[in-house]
This record gives structure tokens, C-alpha cells and sequence, in this order.
């Protein structure tokens, strides 16, 4: 394809996405505290377009078991390969970031570890329990890889009861198989309910619209996580990290978010937070009421 055609097949940004720069008190002290300590939060390294409004509220999140993910989803920034050995420490080095920066609610991801028999649940429920033990005040939201659905490891996660366990849908069922390669639509959500019907009071999924989705398969997604017993919503736009990602096909309107939120209330879910900036961990600290 020609650079004349590819120039008039990209999609235009809309006005509606532009990115205020983060500003504040607070954020500027927590970024000094993040530079200073070298800390290591995927807010910065992933350059949220909400950080300065999360840090203004004591939210942050981190990522653990390292950035080289064992999986390569067409929309996902994060490196792909092998990934170097778990870091037994990382459990206090996380508990100690958050002390140092005094986050009220964090938020603790990671990348996918399949090479791992345990799939870093081990380190996931460590985690937690340190983040516990130095922070015990602090409110967690887990936002956690599928685990290959292996009942087990996410019984980890269970037993450590963060107040919410988030796991990302990310597309409707048609693109499951382009956009996230090596994950699986329904085995995402047998990992949602599994964890309701197994006690976790607060679960939480996000999709990403603008990848050639329909309508109808956007409500379809939400009736399929209703039926999950799914708690809260997020939707929010995809934007490509690269040239090598997936293309956005469509820049949603603000009206149509407005629309999903609508349809996701009326469907029963505690909370939806749809609209263009929205990611994952936004107004996170909502979640847990």
C-alpha cells in the first residue's frame, strides 16, 4: 500500500481525545517519589492519559512479575518473549512503593506468565499479603491474567481477597481470536464467574471499543458479563501503541459511550465507567462500594 493510501485510510483523532497534562500538589509530589526511588508503577511506564487525576486521589498501579509477557495480543504495548526469572523480593519492593507513596487504593497487575506452572499466583497472593502487612489501610483491586483457567491458582487469589478482582474481557467474541492470540472469549468469563460463585464480593472487566466492533456486539458483550455476575464495567478506547498494533478502525462518540453506560445499568452492574480515556484502574477507588 502506497503512503498517499495509507495516509487516507488512517483514522482522524477526534477532539474529544485530547490529554490534559497532568497537574497538582500531589501528583507532582508522588512523580518526584516515583523518580526519586525508582518505583515502579505502570501509570508512568504506560503513559496513562489519567495519571495526574489518579495520583490526585491516592489511586496507583503497579505491575509485577516483570514486563516481558509470555502472550502477544495485537493491542497490548508490553513486550513479548521470554521472561526473566520472578524476583522472590518483588512482593516487599511493591508494599514498600506504596507505603513510601501513601496510596490509599492500589491497583497490582501483571503481565501473562505461562512459562510459569503456577501462572505467578504464588507471587500474586505474596503480594498481597505484604501490601496487607505494610498498608493496612490501603484498599487493593487485582487486575489479573486468565491463569489458563486453572482453578488452583486462582483460588490464590481468592484466599488473599483483595477487595476486587478485576479481568479484562478486552473485545466482543467475534475479534477474541485477533486481538487477544492466545486468550479465549469464554474462558475469560468462566474466570469471572468462577470467581463470584466462589465468594469474591466485588469483580470487575473491562472491554476496549474501536476495533471494528458492532453495536450489537458491544451489548451482547455486556448481557454475556451480566450473566458472569460481573459487578463493574469499564469501557474505554483503544488507542494503537505502535505501527506494528492493530489499527483503530473507529473513534467512538461520546454519545455512543454514553449510550453503553446507559444499556450497562439498566443490565445491573454497580458501576460503568464508559468513555474515551477510560482504562482499566479508573476511578479504581469507586469500585470497592
Amino acid at each position: 500500500m502506497s503512503e498517499e493510501a495509507i495516509k487516507e485510510n488512517k483514522v482522524t483523532k477526534p477532539k474529544w481525545l485530547r490529554v490534559k497534562l497532568p497537574v497538582g500538589k500531589k501528583y507532582t509530589e508522588l512523580r518526584g517519589l516515583v523518580d526519586k526511588y525508582k518505583l515502579n508503577t505502570i501509570c508512568a511506564s504506560g503513559s496513562c492519559p489519567n495519571m495526574g487525576e489518579c495520583w490526585g486521589e491516592g489511586t496507583a498501579t503497579f505491575m509485577i512479575l516483570g514486563n516481558v509477557c509470555t502472550r502477544s495480543c495485537g493491542f497490548c504495548g508490553v513486550k513479548t518473549g521470554r521472561p526473566e526469572t520472578v524476583e522472590w523480593d518483588e512482593p516487599e519492593k511493591v508494599a514498600r512503593s506504596i507505603k513510601i507513596m501513601k496510596i490509599k487504593h492500589a491497583v497490582i497487575t501483571s503481565v501473562d506468565r505461562d512459562d510459569l506452572k503456577d501462572g505467578g499466583s504464588i507471587i500474586w497472593e505474596e503480594t498481597i499479603q505484604a501490601i496487607r502487612r505494610a498498608n493496612p489501610n490501603t484498599t487493593l483491586e487485582t487486575l489479573i491474567p486468565d491463569f489458563q483457567g486453572i482453578e488452583k491458582n486462582i483460588d490464590r487469589l481468592l484466599r488473599a481477597a483483595p477487595e476486587v478482582i478485576s479481568h479484562n474481557l478486552e473485545t466482543v467474541r467475534r475479534l477474541t481470536r485477533e486481538v487477544r492470540i492466545q486468550a479465549k472469549y469464554d474462558r475469560s468469563l468462566e474466570v469471572l464467574k468462577y470467581l463470584k460463585d466462589n465468594g469474591q464480593r466485588r469483580t470487575k472487566s473491562g472491554i476496549m471499543l474501536g476495533l471494528g466492533e458492532t453495536e450489537d456486539e458491544v451489548i451482547e458483550t455486556l448481557h454475556d458479563l451480566a450473566k458472569a455476575k460481573v459487578d463493574v464495567v469499564t469501557i474505554g478506547q483503544y488507542l494503537q501503541p505502535s505501527k506494528k498494533h492493530l489499527p483503530v478502525k473507529e473513534f467512538i462518540t461520546p454519545e455512543q459511550f454514553k449510550k453503553y453506560e446507559t444499556i450497562g445499568l439498566e443490565l445491573g452492574f454497580k458501576h460503568v465507567e464508559s468513555s474515551a480515556l477510560v482504562r482499566s484502574s479508573y476511578k479504581a477507588q469507586k469500585h470497592i462500594n
